[in-house]
């Protein structure tokens, strides 16, 4: 994920220091997480993705823009063992469930071991597009300025993702839930 970090950052000219002024982080905290030294939080991810002008298929090495668009007819598999699989702080992990290019949206499965939280500091996270997720298993908590949501095992939420949001299992047992983030045209 480091090395794919940096990439996405010298492809749009940026440096480690304006990388690390964008997200609120120093340029020794960029360079250790694209050396793979440190493992970002969600937030700290989804804010990297936010400043790189890019998306969570792009950290998991999705197409370069470059890149042929999707084929509308025909089909793509991907078998379970060649899914990406991104891991950060905390023990989180982020599983891309999409097998193959997908214009304007990110499809993944996010797994949160028992105490886990995708921030720091209690941080709520912002970031383009608009969310809609499902737990498979378990109970997430996603707080909100105002509110905390509790979703369990086969309920659904959806907001849009620059509403200020922190997501968490505060419970005994691992959580995992299946997310859509549709991204904005243009």
């Amino acid at each position: 994920m480091g090395a794919r970090l940096r990439q996405l950052r010298e492809d749009r000219g940026l440096t480690l220091r304006e990388v690390g002024r964008r997200v609120g982080i120093s340029t020794s905290a960029v360079s250790q997480i694209e050396r793979g030294v440190l493992r970002p939080s969600v937030n700290r991810l989804f804010a990297l993705v936010t400043a790189l002008d890019a998306s969570l298929v792009d950290v998991f090495g999705g197409p370069s823009p470059s890149a042929p668009q999707p084929v509308l007819d025909g089909y793509v598999v991907r078998r379970a063992v060649e899914a990406d699989v991104v891991r950060l702080a905390g023990g989180v992990v982020f599983r891309r469930l999409s097998p193959g290019p997908s214009r304007d949206v990110d499809f993944f499965e996010s797994t949160y071991p028992p105490g886990s939280t995708g921030a720091e500091q209690n941080e709520l996270l912002t970031h383009v597009g608009y969310e809609i997720g499902t737990v498979t298993q378990g109970e997430l908590t996603i707080d909100f300025p105002d509110e905390r949501v509790v979703v369990r095992t086969g309920d659904t939420i959806s907001y849009a993702c620059g509403t200020p949001h922190r997501l968490s299992n505060q419970s005994a047992g691992v959580t995992v839930a299946t997310w859509v983030i549709v991204h904005p045209v243009g």
